[in-house]
This record gives C-alpha cells, sequence and structure tokens, in this order.
C-alpha cells in the first residue's frame, strides 16, 4: 500500500500512509483510537475505496470495489466482532455464500471433509464441523473466523485487536495459530493495543498517528517505552501516575469469606489505596469481585460494615463494579452516553448534577451526553461505565480489567481517572490480568489461587513474585 488517502464527509482520516506485508511474516499495526487503523485495514478489505494511493499484491496493481473483490485477491480481515451466524453449524459458516455445490445441490459432505481437514490442519480437535458456532467459546469461533480465511485460500490475513475478549488461556492457542499462519507462508497484519503480543509475535511493526505513518520499524529495533512515545508522545514511566504514601481508614473487611467459588478470604480495603488483585484464569478473581457487590455473595464468613445479599444492597452501600465486559454487562449500547451515565442513579432514585460536567470529568472525549455508546471507542465507553458509578458517589469501586480493549492513549487517562478516585478517598480494588498495570497501579498486591488469596506483596513487586506465588511455587 503506497500513499493512501482517505477523507470521510471533509475529515481527514489518513494522509499518505504506506505499508508492506511479505509471506510468513506478522507485521504489526499499532497507534491509538482514531490513528487509522481500522480504515486503513478496511481499505485493503474492499470495504473503503482509496482517495488516494495505490495497492500492489505480487507487484500487480489491484482496484477493490467490494470485499468479494478483496476475498478474490487473497485478502481475509478477521474482526473484533466476528462476522458469524451463530444458529448455522461451523461448516456453514466457513462456507457461507460460497456452499460447493453437486447437480444444484449444497454438497454438505464436501463442506464438512474440507472443514474438517482445515481443523486438523490448525490442530484443533474441541469441536468440528457439525458443531453449532453460538454454542462455542469465544477462542473457537475466532478458530472458524481463521479456518474461513483459510478456506478462502487467503495470502493476507488482517485481525483485529484479535485477543480483546479472550481469556489468559486462550491467548497461547491464538499464538500457536499464528505461528501455523506463518508457516503456511501467510502474511499476517496484526492490530493490538497490547504492546506485549507485538513482541511476542511480530517481525515488524508500523506506528500510525492522527491518519499518518510515524514509522515502521523491525521489532529488534524498538522498545515497548519508544513505541508509546510514538503513539501517544509520553514515555511508558508517565503511563502510572505515582503512589499515595499514606491511607485512610479501613472501608471494607472481609474474615473468612466464602461461598461455591472462594474460601478464607481475608481483604481489608482502606480510603486511598488501590488494592491489585492477581492470578491465574480460574484462580477466582472475578468471583471476587462479585462476591463484594453482591452479585455471588459470600455465604460464609464476615464483611464489614456490611455483607450484601445483592447487588442493590452492595450499590446502596456504597460499593460499586466496574465489570470485565462492558459491552455485556456494564452498557446499554444503544443508548447515549449521557443515558447510560445515569442508569445507577436513576435505579437508585438520586438525582445527580449535571451530566455533561461528569462526562468531562472522565475525560469523555468529546463530552458528548447525546452520542450513542455504541459508536464509542473502547476507551470512551469505559469512562461511560465510570462516570455511571461517580453519579452515586461510591466509597469502594472494584475494577475488573479496568483497561481491556483499550489503547495506549484511554489507558494511562484511566489511570490518572482511578489514582485520583484514591486521592479522594475511595478504596480500589484492581483486577488485571496485565501484570505491568498491577505493578505500576497498585499500592499492594494480593495473589489468589484455587479461590483462595495466598499471598500479599508490596508496591513495586517483580512479575516473576506475582507469577510464583499464582502458580503455586515459592516466591523467589
Amino acid at each position: 500500500m503506497r500513499g493512501i488517502g482517505k477523507s470521510f464527509l471533509g475529515v481527514r482520516v489518513l494522509s499518505g500512509v504506506d505499508l508492506d506485508a511479505q509471506p510468513g511474516e506478522v507485521h504489526a499495526v499499532v497507534g491509538e483510537n482514531g490513528a487509522g487503523k481500522s480504515t486503513l485495514m478496511k481499505i485493503l478489505a474492499g470495504v473503503h475505496a482509496p482517495d488516494e494511493g495505490s495497492i500492489t499484491i505480487d507487484g500487480a496493481a489491484v482496484a477493490f470495489g467490494h470485499p468479494l473483490d478483496a476475498q478474490r485477491a487473497g485478502v481475509a480481515i478477521i474482526y473484533q466482532e466476528f462476522n458469524l451466524l451463530p444458529q448455522r453449524d461451523v461448516a456453514e459458516n466457513v462456507f457461507l455464500g460460497r456452499e460447493p455445490a453437486r447437480r444444484g445441490i449444497v454438497d454438505r459432505a464436501a463442506m464438512e471433509r474440507e472443514t474438517a481437514r482445515l481443523l486438523d490442519e490448525l490442530g484443533e480437535t474441541s469441536f468440528g464441523p457439525r458443531d453449532r458456532v453460538g454454542r462455542l467459546s469465544v477462542a473457537q469461533q475466532q478458530v472458524v473466523e481463521i479456518v474461513k480465511a483459510l478456506s478462502q485460500e487467503a495470502r493476507i490475513v488482517v485481525m483485529d485487536e484479535p485477543t480483546a475478549s479472550l481469556a489468559e488461556h486462550e491467548v497461547e492457542l491464538l499464538y500457536s495459530l499464528v505461528r501455523r499462519l506463518q508457516d503456511r507462508g501467510i502474511a499476517v497484519l496484526y492490530i493490538s493495543h497490547r504492546l506485549r503480543e507485538v513482541f511476542d509475535l511480530a517481525q515488524r511493526v508500523t506506528v500510525l498517528k492522527d491518519g499518518a505513518r510515524v514509522a515502521t520499524s523491525p521489532i529488534g529495533e524498538v522498545t515497548q517505552s519508544s513505541l508509546v512515545r510514538m503513539m501517544v508522545g509520553r514515555e511508558l514511566s508517565d503511563y502510572y501516575p505515582p503512589r499515595a504514601e499514606t491511607f485512610g481508614d479501613v472501608l471494607l473487611s472481609v474474615r473468612g469469606g466464602g461461598n461455591a467459588k472462594l474460601a478464607g478470604i481475608d481483604l481489608d480495603l482502606r480510603a486511598g489505596q488501590i488494592t491489585g488483585v492477581a492470578g491465574l484464569q480460574g484462580s477466582g478473581r472475578t468471583e471476587l469481585a462479585k462476591a463484594l457487590f453482591g452479585a455471588i455473595p459470600f455465604t460464609t464468613g464476615e464483611m464489614t460494615p456490611v455483607r450484601p445479599r445483592s447487588v442493590r444492597e452492595a450499590v446502596s452501600a456504597g460499593i460499586g463494579l466496574v465489570t470485565e465486559d462492558r459491552k455485556a454487562e456494564g452498557l446499554a449500547l444503544r443508548q447515549s452516553a449521557g443515558d447510560n451515565a445515569l442508569l445507577v442513579a436513576h435505579a437508585l432514585g438520586r438525582r445527580p448534577g449535571r451530566v455533561r460536567e461528569l462526562l468531562q470529568r472522565v475525560r469523555l472525549s468529546p463530552p458528548d451526553p447525546s452520542r450513542e455508546v455504541r459508536f464509542l471507542s473502547g476507551g470512551n465507553q469505559q469512562k461511560v461505565v465510570l462516570a455511571k458509578w461517580l453519579t452515586v458517589a461510591p466509597r469502594i469501586l472494584v475494577f475488573d480489567e479496568p483497561t481491556r480493549g483499550v489503547d495506549v492513549g484511554a489507558k494511562a487517562a484511566i489511570h490518572e481517572l482511578v489514582r485520583e478516585l484514591a486521592a479522594d478517598g475511595m478504596a480500589v480494588l484492581m483486577i488485571s490480568s496485565e501484570l505491568p498495570e498491577l505493578i505500576g497501579m497498585s499500592d499492594r498486591i494480593v495473589v489468589l489461587r484455587g479461590g483462595r488469596i495466598v499471598g500479599e506483596l508490596p508496591a513495586g513487586s517483580s512479575e516473576e513474585a506475582i507469577m510464583h506465588l499464582a502458580a503455586g511455587e515459592e516466591a523467589a
């Protein structure tokens, strides 16, 4: 791609962007939300036509008037929101719109044979061609998207935030699938906000900012800090605001808390303190959040000043929860930012102050209460979730994966907000799978394993020390 330019309604979103990819290469494309990554990929996939510039594949110029043109040229794109029909089976999804026919009738046997062959080639044995897609996990549905791309004989595969909805143990599966695509000589364009994935998988990385290419570099010639500086104009060390030096009274105390997933939980949350929670997938992190919030209440032990038996009791007692999945559990996507910000207040019969001022406080960009939440970036959606809780001024706020699917600039803004809330006297519990985030933000870190707290570490502890406890080893 050379000199790609694109405008929408007179607004310039891409300007003179160059991008290339080699067979068997993973080329990462990074940048803040609004940098132009998705628009560039949609031009490659035939969704949009460029206003300027050219695209060549194997040295031959191509012009795509429709996504089918790009498919025929060997380009496949796997969007963050999968393009699958949940009520159809795997084989039907793989060959949707391209069903093989025999004597004018769809050849199901041929579809299933080819789907089974491709699944076997990827080493996938947990489901088969006849399984209904709606019953598959997110990671398995991603495999279906990759099989669909392979069935189209794709030579260039675009992955847009492929791990945004994956659990930790599923990320390794994705890594192995990407490497299998490389082994087949397929070029992978990999869009991700998670810089660790970029360094794990990519051979080269291109940075976009404000619709222009800042740089393209071999991965060995950049660092996380230099990438962040190119993307947002600040150092990696500026990601995390300074920690507090003193803390207030205990606002919430749990002794011997337990339920079907948790046992023997002893935990104190103090005013002004950010308590980080680490643990492997299945360790009980989300279950702890939901127990404190009354969604899956503690059935044994003591929790003071209140042990909520329901979400309403928890909210009335000043406890809030920013959920792991904001789209499914945190937002009404077809309602406005203003309506979403008032959800909790209205449920409690309260009348908060001016919504626009609240949205400005959480740094929503732009702070427009009338805009539908589904049209906002992941970072802005998360800020609306935070605004929803600030309307009722909770004393204790639990964050479950507060920056999942959020770009680096929005991450820094959310980190600043969390630290400001703690400085104002709120007790914060923060669960995160990103250990650098936990280390950078937490005043102390508790580690869960098997539904129990197995240790506590001070601020600034190493990733190795956390993982030793999380995996059941003695701390180094």
